[in-house]
């Protein structure tokens, strides 16, 4: 049954769905009646490959004007306003507390990742720091549980001091 069947839809589809065979009209002499091929009609290039040119074809570019730049800004102004404290001022006020555009965990710091972490955990952590940003806290308290591991099991402990 299933051979009568094949059989009956096979003619169906060639009566009914024909094949069809692609005719092909060009031809290499048709190519070349037609002329050269045009590509990017239109189109102008802005890069200059012709040779060395000083400067693109039309207007030039006007020259800015001179402006002698103001040596007298407030910032060149008090440029090391606050370096002599250390040397005519009194003991009370260290050069570092003068320094106000910096974080007050790094005025006058000295020392290495770790202690500045430290200083700035002690500092930040009092305040609303670890609940409003929790993320950079707790990427500083990774950094510090890192380095502190680093310090302790890493770095040569029997270093003789010279003096």
């Amino acid at each position: 049954m299933s051979w009568c069947l094949r059989q009956v839809s096979q003619c169906v589809q060639k009566l009914w769905a024909p094949q069809s065979q692609q005719v092909r009209y060009r031809y290499h002499k048709d190519k070349l009646e037609k002329g050269k091929l045009i590509r990017r009609f239109g189109y102008e290039e802005s890069l200059l490959q012709r040779g060395l040119l000083p400067h693109v074809d039309g207007k030039k570019l006007p020259i800015p004007i001179y402006e002698p730049k103001n040596s007298w800004t407030e910032s060149k102004a008090l440029f090391g306003q606050n370096d002599y404290i250390d040397i005519l001022g009194n003991e009370n006020l260290h050069p570092t507390r003068t320094h106000y555009q910096i974080a007050s965990w790094l005025r006058g710091v000295k020392g290495n990742e770790l202690q500045v972490l430290i200083r700035k955990k002690k500092v930040l952590g009092k305040g609303i720091f670890p609940y409003s940003n929790p993320i950079k806290w707790r990427n500083i308290n990774k950094r510090v549980k890192y380095l502190y591991k680093f310090m302790n099991y890493k770095t040569n402990q029997f270093v003789v001091n010279k003096e």
